[in-house]
């Protein structure tokens, strides 16, 4: 008969496709039990949005099934986020496992589309999420998120941010009448970002994705330099000025210490709804070059469609308007990918660009 230590041989020929390393090694495999023909463990994986977990099960149970005298296999698969390398004040949201920023060297790109349908696609896929919105003096999330004018409450002196689609949400907006300025010079900035860690009662967090302002201002500076951050998701559209200014602002993250998880090419091409024929509209360099450029993964490629900018006008997000169109799936796939960067981060196994 099967023992736990032919169980774990035999389990120990698959590899984690991030990790690069056998999951039992990693030390995935728990609660493993051998009752004669009966065998019964949990994998236990870095995120609930790993791409292969259907894959891994289903490799596990036939590697298992293959062991002498071993008729029944119950797999169990789980999830356990780990905490990433973080960088800036560690008393800053000590709950959050990993933050997230999503920047962009220039507006017009859909940085903040891009982080709001992240934010949304790991919720879906299982994750704890929040999203903060550090655009303090152009914060748009709420409206994509459909927060236009949510209850705020506190507790033990604390904020609690609102949810919708299973995320919970904070930004500026909140705060202020809906037509106010927010005319603030950089100290306020530094100071209101700081708060929204210190004073926001976020909870257990998976991801705590970070929509950032355009550009290498006050806001990324403070986030780089002092709020932990596990990494930075680049956002660029497929347009040779876009490329110019998110080399910029790799470069400043470079300067500052920030991993830099890659970059997403966002309203990639256009693909006609009559006649299905791809366009590039923008006919610039696009994210794979750049990430060629830097040696830094491509996550991502978001196709160009009306549906999620209206999206966005009316605060329903493609993935949860649309989750199976091209943009929806887009998506999805960029959050898994994401969850994967950030697993591998987790494990200090991500280079900071030099």
């Amino acid at each position: 008969m099967a023992t736990e230590q032919d169980v774990l041989r035999a389990l120990a020929g698959i590899q984690d496709p991030d990790l690069h390393r056998d999951i039992v090694s990693l030390g995935f495999i728990k609660e493993l039990k051998v009752h004669g023909s009966e065998v019964a463990f949990d994998i236990v994986l870095t995120t609930p949005a790993c791409p292969v977990r259907d894959q891994m099960k289903a490799q596990a149970e036939q590697l298992v099934l293959g062991l002498p005298g071993v008729k029944t296999v119950v797999v169990t698969m789980k999830a356990e986020v780990r905490a990433g390398r973080r960088l800036g004040d560690e008393k800053l949201a000590p709950s959050v496992k990993n933050i997230v920023a999503v920047a962009s060297g220039k507006g017009g790109v859909g940085k903040t589309t891009v982080a709001v349908n992240l934010a949304v696609a790991l919720a879906q896929l299982g994750a704890k999420t929040g999203l903060l919105d550090a655009d303090v003096t152009g914060p748009n999330v709420p409206l994509m998120m459909g927060l236009r004018d949510p209850q705020i409450s506190q507790i033990d002196g604390k904020i609690t941010p609102p949810e919708n689609y299973g995320v919970k949400v904070i930004s500026i907006a909140f705060f202020v009448k809906q037509d106010e300025p927010v005319i603030w010079r950089g100290p306020m900035v530094h100071s209101a970002i700081v708060q929204f860690f210190s004073d926001i009662a976020w909870g257990d967090l998976d991801y705590l994705v970070i929509d950032l302002p355009p550009g290498t201002g006050d806001a990324s500076l403070t986030l780089a330099q002092s709020v932990p951050v596990t990494g930075v998701v680049m956002v660029t559209a497929p347009s040779n000025a876009a490329a110019m200014d998110v080399s910029k602002a790799i470069k400043m993250f470079e300067k500052l210490n920030a991993p830099v998880l890659g970059v997403v090419e966002n309203m990639s091409s256009f693909a006609c709804p009559h006649c299905g024929r791809e366009t590039d509209i923008f006919g610039g360099s696009g994210g794979d070059e750049m990430a060629a450029k830097f040696n830094i993964p491509l996550l991502g490629q978001i196709p160009l469609h009306a549906s999620v900018a209206t999206g966005g006008n009316i605060g329903y997000p493609i993935v949860a308007s649309d989750p199976d169109s091209p943009q929806g799936r887009a998506f999805r796939k960029l959050a898994e990918t994401v969850a994967a960067r950030v697993s591998v981060a987790s494990t200090r196994l991500l280079p900071v660009l030099t």
